[in-house]
């Protein structure tokens, strides 16, 4: 494969690295969980959830998890979720919480997961933290892999890359933030081509970004659809134009929150930890992960981007506009809240890290 900067096409090759798992997988057990109700209403206002807390629980020995990275739903109505426990990294199950398939044993780092449809077919966009970004069918089948950036010319060989989400455009383009590693994202074409870096990494200005978690398309105003990027040791989104230009910030103090979903006219996010005292740039042992461990929860945005509920977590307190509160964890429900996909019925399902391996935990709205 070229390594010159340029255009170019990087459809997969059946002995790339992390795929190959993906094409031919040995199934090992298909099962149910054993859901048990919990009386537990959490969140606020017109948001409230009862908790399924096993909702998603299987047999550890045939079909283990490590961390629950991320969670979508297909037009089926089937819930895919991403993990990196190489015995099975993509889960399937239906809303009963019965698993119904199970794929994939090469993405250690199996993180970011993204649902597009393209032309009636659904794809899923993968992200693993060790670097490989790739487009499957819903069965595993890879269809593309990009390359990694420093094949452009816009890393140097051997710089630090470490992708954590996806994010599907209007016109196709694929925009990969690289969250753990140099705080940017890098727009392709559809077909992998290279277009643009967006950011300028790791800092506190509008246009850089403090680990830079996640990444959506917000197209709630279907005419002006826009990027939201994660900096989630600043505790805020940051919108930015489809080519790049930063627009605004959503400030969520105490909330460090992981990727933006969007459903309807609302957002959600799960807040990964809490903290009732911000992060110090540059001085890592007051980085709430160190103090304020297993404190997550999640939070909901209503169109005009003021929160509105806070499931397992404190009630939002606005004066003049703005949040007076730091948000942390109230009711001790969740650990850390990496990713909330919401169903068609908005019930919410919950994917945590750092949680004693559990599995996804379902919230049913009332």
């Amino acid at each position: 494969m070229k390594t010159s900067h340029g255009s170019r096409r990087a459809f997969i090759k059946s002995t790339a690295i992390c795929t190959t798992a993906a094409l031919t997988v040995p199934h090992f057990y298909i099962g149910a969980s054993s859901p048990k109700l919990s009386e537990e209403i959490i969140g606020h206002g017109d948001f409230r959830y009862r908790v399924h807390q096993e909702w998603g629980n299987l047999d550890p020995t045939k079909t283990p998890v490590n961390n629950c990275h991320s969670m979508v739903q297909a037009k089926s109505g089937l819930l895919y979720m991403i993990g990196d426990d190489s015995h099975n990294n993509i889960l399937v199950y239906d809303r009963s919480g019965k698993l119904v398939d199970h794929w994939g044993t090469t993405y250690w780092g199996g993180h970011g997961l993204t649902i597009h449809d393209e032309g009636g077919e659904e794809f899923l966009y993968l992200t693993d933290i060790n670097g490989c970004v790739t487009k499957t069918d819903l069965k595993g089948r890879a269809i593309l892999e990009l390359e990694h950036p420093a094949t452009y010319g816009i890393y140097k060989y051997g710089q630090k890359y470490m992708p954590t989400e996806t994010a599907i455009g209007p016109n196709g383009d694929i925009y990969v933030i690289d969250g753990y590693g140099s705080n940017i994202v890098v727009q392709y074409s559809s077909e992998g081509e290279y277009i643009r870096t967006i950011g300028r990494g790791w800092g506190s200005a509008n246009d850089q970004l403090m680990e830079a978690h996640g990444i959506c398309i917000d197209d709630r105003d279907k005419d002006n659809p826009t990027l939201l990027l994660t900096s989630r040791r600043e505790n805020k989104y940051k919108r930015f134009t489809l080519d790049g230009t930063y627009l605004e910030t959503i400030d969520l103090p105490g909330a460090f929150i992981c990727r933006a979903v969007i459903h309807g006219n609302n957002l959600y996010s799960g807040a990964c930890w809490s903290s009732a005292q911000p992060y110090i740039d540059g001085k890592e042992e007051t980085h709430p992960i160190n103090s304020s461990q297993n404190s997550g929860f999640v939070t909901i945005l209503n169109k005009d981007n003021k929160v509105v509920s806070n499931p397992g977590g404190t009630a939002p307190v606005y004066k003049n506009g703005k949040i007076a509160e730091r948000m942390v964890q109230d009711q001790k429900v969740f650990n850390h809240c990496h990713d909330v996909c919401v169903d068609t019925d908005e019930n919410l399902y919950v994917c945590q890290w750092r949680a004693n391996k559990t599995y996804p935990i379902k919230l049913e709205r009332v």
